[in-house]
């Protein structure tokens, strides 16, 4: 056998377990009522902190990095560092409005954390949303349709017109939490995956 047939009969399986669909099941009573109890114990969660990789992209360009994220109540700190540049990007705010720091031009400020990223950065980014959307939650926003995995925990949720996959959860927690977030809502993706979760 050849050396690039050697090297194909060892990639075809790979490539062929890569191809595999997730399974997806429609949300049953039963599914439904874990998620729901699974809501109310994380109801109260609103001070965390997490660490991990984030990547953006508007499907021309995009950003990439490690991040930070402690929520406090309604106060939040974003941090994002740039892994070849060294630079950081510091969002950090509450409900009487945001401040974005790092930028060239100086720090920037304003009543929305959604529209200071969007105009400073060219970045779509559901902030209000994806604090739920990390622990595995739906939002307060519109509608949400589920479907679930063979863990019997989310792995697709759609709102709000985003479409966020849940591909790999912590189940040694109780209850369960999200390690990988992918959000998309062409033609921008927003990608987390969280390596640490810590809770206070």
């Amino acid at each position: 056998m050849s050396r690039s047939w050697r090297c194909m009969a060892l990639l075809l399986p790979m490539l062929l377990a890569a191809c595999v669909p997730a399974v997806r099941m429609q949300g049953d009573a039963g599914l439904l009522d874990a998620q729901r109890v699974r809501e109310q114990a994380l109801a109260g969660a609103d001070h965390w902190a997490l660490q991990g990789r984030l990547g953006v992209s508007d499907g021309r360009d995009g950003g990439s990095g490690s991040f930070s994220w402690t929520q406090q109540g309604d106060h939040y700190v974003f941090v994002l560092r740039a892994p070849i540049t060294g630079k950081s990007f510091r969002l950090s705010g509450g409900p009487d409005g945001a401040l974005l720091e790092g930028l060239d031009g100086g720090p920037l400020q304003g009543p929305d954390a959604e529209a200071l990223m969007r105009k400073a950065l060219g970045w779509e980014v559901p902030l209000r949303d994806l604090r739920a959307w990390v622990l595995g939650l739906r939002a307060d926003g519109g509608p949400a349709a589920l479907s679930f995995g063979a863990n019997r925990l989310p792995a697709l949720l759609q709102q709000d017109g985003w479409t966020v996959d849940y591909p790999a959860w912590d189940d040694s927690r109780h209850p369960p939490l999200p390690t990988k977030v992918y959000a998309s809502k062409p033609p921008y993706k927003v990608r987390l995956s969280i390596e640490s979760w810590q809770f206070q």
